[in-house]
């Protein structure tokens, strides 16, 4: 069954200028001490989906409604989900006491191994796919120059039809032996960004979206 609808109880704006010094100061999971976007070129763009590629090879029902509800919810305070100039921090009825950060995708520009670049989504992939059913062009944060030895953790889907090939999932349940992602190395997590090193609850109320 559907989780149950949040309201968005309080809600605290913070400008671009806030969304990029915190990202500077977010480390490695497993390494505290290693900052990977802290000398990288920081910026908000809107990008086209012809321009971004997914490495997450499925959706889940269940969170993409999560994802509209927040941002049916964040409309009513005058924000855009898909156009957010910053993030916000949000409380809901759901988790009163549980302040939540809410920010736009992450999208980071890295070679590939055949020497191609390309636009990789890191954090977001539910929004920016509730984004493409939406026709929207979402505003992400978009992340050059991470140091090589700190790739994204997982090769993004190739081909031109890589939107076409994602299964969106009924219920929350992801079936057993399903290839979610296509690991770097075998300690992938080695390569996972902890953005609630430098934020609040992310992923709160989005289900990890």
């Amino acid at each position: 069954m559907a989780s149950e609808p949040f309201v968005i109880t309080k809600l605290e704006k913070h400008g671009q200028a806030a969304l990029l010094k915190n990202l500077r100061k977010v480390s490695m999971l497993k390494r505290p001490d290693v900052f990977p976007y802290a000398d990288a070129h920081l910026s908000l763009a809107r990008m086209p989906f012809s321009g971004v590629l997914p490495a997450q090879r499925y959706v889940l029902s269940d969170v993409m409604h999560r994802v509209q509800n927040l941002e049916w919810e964040l409309s009513r305070f005058g924000v855009d989900l898909f156009a957010l100039d910053g993030y916000v921090t949000i409380w809901t009825d759901q988790s009163p006491d549980e302040p939540i950060d809410v920010l736009p995708p992450i999208v980071e520009s890295m070679s590939e191994n055949n020497g191609q670049w390309v636009n990789i989504i890191n954090d977001g992939m539910h929004r920016m796919y509730v984004a493409r059913l939406e026709w929207k062009i979402p505003q992400v944060v978009f992340i050059q120059g991470v140091p090589p030895e700190y790739p994204y953790y997982s090769y993004p889907i190739p081909g031109d039809n890589c939107w076409d090939v994602i299964e969106v999932l009924e219920g929350g349940r992801i079936p057993s032996g399903l290839i979610k992602k296509w690991r770097r190395i075998p300690d992938d997590k080695t390569l996972y960004r902890n953005f609630n090193s430098s934020f609040t609850n992310v992923g709160g109320p989005r289900g990890q979206g």
